[in-house]
């Protein structure tokens, strides 16, 4: 046992030694001490993009930490279940990281894990792509990921398939991306079923749009990837804001029959670094998983990547 090993065990058996009330109270009373210019800053992030839950400590409102100690004690078994599954030291230093700065907010941890040699999603230790690789960027935004997957591979694929929700930001996308061959851009949604939903704007950042059943905005078709790519993919992207479950129900066909690897985003929701392994390994067992952390802040561990390969 290393002693990265001891450490999540500890803090396992820390979670599981008291009940969910008190581990709330813990973890309130951590946040309460921190200087206040951290506090006010967790407060603001939290606050701009919603994933998470509100935290206004001075009208007594911590539901991001409520959500949080209600997800380590009810599911610290399955986190635990994913830690024995990532397959490599780098990755579970990184669970135990993103756990420990819910549950203690370390700091010094995540800053350690954070990943300097690479660019988002293309790790290549774990990543290698050979000729006629079907890519599929699910949340392309204004294309960045396409052109890095360009910029670290070449030309090496048959077909790039791009999925954005905003008309604005998919205008914007196409013109990024028009000297892109054989780039297929689609103004729609994916998720678990077709249909159409609502685009939910976010304010501060239209990155973080959101799909929703009603509501004020933009209605979007929305699609599942195997009824709307009829070829066989290689690689799956998915960054889309809280949708990476739904997105994953609606391509089992792909995953079940292809084998693409998956580059999927686990931190919109509290549950997505153990319930995404989950549901993947529900399709198929022979996927090895690793976990990458590339987010700007080591306050708070976002832009989170379960590699399954």
């Amino acid at each position: 046992m290393n002693c990265t090993d001891r450490d999540f065990a500890k803090l396992v058996d820390d979670i599981k030694s008291v009940s969910e009330e008190d581990l709330f109270g813990r973890m309130a009373a951590g946040f309460d001490s921190l200087p206040l210019d951290i506090r006010r800053g967790l407060q603001i992030y939290f606050d701009k993009f919603g994933f998470w839950g509100r935290l206004d400590p001075e009208h007594g409102i911590y539901d991001e930490i409520k959500a949080k100690a209600r997800e380590l004690s009810e599911h610290i078994d399955d986190f635990a279940r994913v830690y024995d599954l990532l397959a490599d030291y780098r990755s579970k230093k990184t669970l135990f990281a993103v756990l420990n700065n819910w549950y203690a907010y370390d700091f010094k941890t995540v800053a350690r894990v954070k990943e300097q040699l690479f660019d988002e999603y293309f790790d290549h230790d774990l990543l290698h792509c050979g000729e006629n690789e079907v890519f599929v960027d699910l949340g392309a935004y204004y294309g960045e990921t396409t052109l890095s997957f360009i910029y670290n591979y070449g030309n090496c694929h048959k077909k790039i398939y791009c999925y954005e929700i905003t008309p604005d930001v998919f205008a914007q996308l196409q013109k990024n991306l028009s000297a892109v061959r054989r780039a297929d851009l689609r103004l729609k949604g994916v998720g678990a079923s077709a249909g159409r939903m609502i685009v939910s704007r976010n304010m501060f950042s239209s990155s973080a749009n959101t799909l929703t059943e009603s509501g004020e905005g933009t209605d979007v078709e929305v699609v599942t990837l195997d009824e709307d790519i009829q070829e066989p993919v290689t690689i799956i992207k998915a960054d889309i804001e809280g949708s990476e479950q739904d997105a994953l129900a609606g391509a089992v066909n792909h995953i079940v029959n292809e084998r693409p690897r998956l580059l999927i985003s686990v931190y919109h929701c509290n549950e997505d670094m153990w319930k995404i392994p989950e549901i993947i390994r529900g399709m198929r067992d022979d996927y090895k998983f690793y976990l990458r952390f590339k987010g700007s802040s080591f306050l708070y561990p976002t832009e989170l990547t379960l590699f399954a390969l």
